[in-house]
């Protein structure tokens, strides 16, 4: 991906990376931009120790690798209703786990246009918060290694499935009325 854009069909998507937040630990991973999100797996206990992001590409989903380690003893499966539900807000909290040590993703809560899922996690130390209208999340990145180090988002803009409807609605108007004009 070349700074945020891909071609799609014969379209460019263009998107805005918000974020990371969290620790310097770990190494840097991005998994792109896609339609959207369609499910979200996190790993988690005194932190987030891993997640694994389904999104959506052009109706079919694509599972990213799986970012951070192998502990935490609890899972939490969140499923959005794609393409109805988007993710909309990202809360959390970073802090070392260990005293002395880089910063991690000790906590998340995920906002999608229709329901809040979370907090997952511990929230204690530095709190983190993004919220957009007229975009949804489209990506995740950030760095991990025994945890999910940090976290940053990429987002592009929400295509309202009722303002196509009304440019449609209107389209089929003026048609109508120029073809009863010209008989």
């Amino acid at each position: 991906m070349d700074g945020g854009k891909e071609k799609s069909s014969s379209r460019k998507k263009m998107s805005v990376v918000v974020g990371p937040w969290g620790g310097n630990g770990g190494a840097a991973w991005d998994d792109g931009i896609y339609n959207g999100v369609r499910e979200i797996t996190l790993v988690y206990d005194r932190c987030i120790d891993s997640i694994r992001v389904v999104y959506d590409k052009n109706g079919k989903p694509v599972t990213a690798e799986k970012h951070g380690g192998v502990g935490g003893n609890k899972t939490a499966e969140i499923k959005l209703k794609f393409p109805e539900e988007f993710l909309i807000s990202v809360t959390g909290y970073y802090c070392p786990v260990v005293y002395g040590g880089s910063p991690v993703i000790r906590s998340l809560t995920f906002k999608s246009n229709r329901r809040t899922f979370g907090p997952y996690g511990v929230e204690e130390g530095t709190p983190f918060a993004f919220s957009v209208e007229g975009a949804r999340v489209a990506g995740f990145n950030g760095r991990s290694g025994w945890y999910v180090d940090s976290i940053g988002f990429r987002l592009c803009r929400v295509q309202s499935p009722k303002l196509f409807q009304k440019v449609q609605k209107g389209f089929q108007r003026l048609t109508s009325s120029v073809s009863k004009a010209s008989a």
